[in-house]
């Protein structure tokens, strides 16, 4: 359901910087880029720090839990790593054994039992989440049986030495049963499925998460994507060339719009935006959240909403990278090196790189020049409702899982500087639902007084997102983030062509 807008009067960024702005200088600006994309795994040395803090978490939340009489440690260390991801995620395969203190006793140091029959060794794997800058350390995961190998071989991938997976309950099923149906989900075997059924039911726990962190009115939970792992998920739908800043070229500063933002705007209103589009298992969403942008410039000049092809930038721009990502700003460029573009019916998207079949007999519409926007939301908004919609570009952490309302992550889980998926900012507004509703309910009552003073109040300001992932995703397609906060970096990349 659309959001109607009322007119009225866990990051790995942020984590290395809290760490290091003491040393180096950093200040309060702990959104500075110190590092490259999160998410690949870092194998790490015995030495490290963090690791040894993770350990020794590992074994005290272990121990808590544990009803043996004695202590437990670290008897060996298999394998680990860590990830940036929403924090510092450290990955531990270990051997626990036991020692001679019971866990009554004080004791600094605590021998292993000399005997081998008495340590009891355990071969376990832990997931530990730090993050530093809120002093919160969170154990994910703890996996163990016994150590029943006479040695067990070092291995990176170290989910592999977990017990089997334990029967999941009927509503589980049930839930995964409906998932397939809806997305008419079908896998390979039934291996294939299996391991889609346990990422399916750690993704419910992320949307649990999501949605008892999110500040907006968002609601998170099953989506066609529940069956991606993140990094599936990242690769498959996302761009990363987005948060590669050294790859940017300069743009021309667009001129600011001639008087203030009104309270609320929204293109799709005035036939300038048109059907969600689908831009498939391609991480091609810069070519559709440019030609979004060109057709709304082009209905703007030329009165006639065209829908323009995707393809043709996939295809034919050498500047960018196809289904492994892109820049607006490469796009502009090609586009008018090319001399314009052909619509969607003469060039229809297959989702997948071909060789260029551009043709200029077939143009349908072109571009003059294009420009960057103000990095100020109240300046981006006042500029889009004079000029149309707006290529944009956000960090998509929390989209993987989200089903309607006004999203608003914690700063810390949607990095501004992570940049990595191209959208169309097409309108803003506030929410006003739910306060509707309680109006609605105090009238019945003739409480005047309490209504007059929640008429006061402003709603939930939002930007309206169309989105490159078909009318299934989200609110018919539609993505609405929190305005006024540069929520995930909305403000860092936006832009428009120029059309004379």
């Amino acid at each position: 359901m659309r959001v109607r807008m009322r007119c009225s009067p866990l990051i790995p960024w942020l984590v290395l910087a809290s760490v290091l702005s003491s040393v180096i200088g950093l200040g309060e600006d702990l959104d500075w880029p110190l590092f490259g994309p999160p998410g690949t795994p870092i194998r790490l040395q015995e030495s490290d720090l963090g690791l040894k803090k993770a350990l020794l978490f590992a074994e005290e939340r272990y121990n808590h839990g544990s009803n043996a009489i004695h202590l437990r440690r670290v008897s060996r260390l298999i394998s680990a790593n860590k990830q940036l991801v929403k924090g510092l995620r450290y990955t531990l395969t270990v051997e626990l054994s036991n020692t001679q203190c019971k866990k009554s006793t004080m004791l600094r140091t605590c021998d292993f039992y000399p005997e081998p029959h008495k340590l009891k060794t355990e071969v376990c794997v832990f997931e530990v989440w730090d993050i530093p800058w809120q002093n919160t350390t969170t154990l994910l995961k703890q996996k163990c049986q016994p150590k029943a190998d006479p040695e067990v071989r070092e291995t990176n991938q170290v989910e592999t030495s977990a017990v089997t997976q334990p029967v999941q309950p009927l509503e589980l099923l049930g839930q995964f049963k409906e998932f397939m149906v809806k997305y008419k989900k079908v896998y390979s075997s039934q291996e294939e499925a299996d391991r889609r059924l346990r990422i399916f039911h750690e993704n419910l726990k992320v949307a649990e998460k999501l949605q008892a962190l999110d500040q907006g009115s968002a609601e998170y939970g099953v989506t066609k994507f529940s069956d991606l792992t993140e990094e599936e998920f990242r690769s498959t739908y996302l761009n990363p060339l987005l948060s590669q800043w050294s790859l940017h070229r300069p743009m021309k500063a667009a001129l600011p719009a001639k008087g203030p933002a009104p309270d609320s705007w929204d293109w799709r209103d005035h036939g300038a935006v048109s059907p969600v589009k689908n831009q498939g298992m391609c991480g091609s969403c810069w070519a559709f959240s440019v030609t979004g942008n060109i057709e709304g410039q082009w209905f703007l000049k030329n009165g006639a909403l065209l829908s323009l092809s995707e393809q043709e930038l996939v295809d034919c721009d050498g500047l960018d990278q196809a289904c492994r990502g892109g820049l607006p700003s490469n796009a502009y460029e090609a586009i008018e090196k090319l001399g314009g573009l052909e619509t969607e019916t003469d060039y229809s998207y297959t989702g997948h790189k071909q060789s260029c079949g551009f043709t200029d007999k077939k143009v349908a519409a072109y571009i003059n020049s294009s420009v960057e926007l103000s990095k100020d939301e109240k300046e981006i908004a006042a500029w889009l409702a004079e000029n149309g919609p707006v290529s944009v570009a956000l960090n998509a952490f929390a989209m993987q899982f989200y089903k309607k309302g006004v999203s608003h992550p914690w700063k810390v889980f949607c990095n501004p500087w992570m940049i990595d998926h191209a959208v169309l900012l097409v309108g803003y507004g506030e929410q006003m639902e739910s306060s509707m509703k309680i109006v609605i309910e105090h009238a019945q009552f003739g409480d005047m007084e309490f209504i007059n003073k929640l008429m006061l109040r402003n709603g939930t300001p939002f930007w309206a997102i169309k989105n490159s992932w078909g009318e299934d995703y989200g609110e018919e397609g539609y993505y609405y983030l929190y305005r006024g906060s540069n929520a995930c970096g909305i403000n860092r990349m936006c832009s428009s062509a120029v059309v004379n």
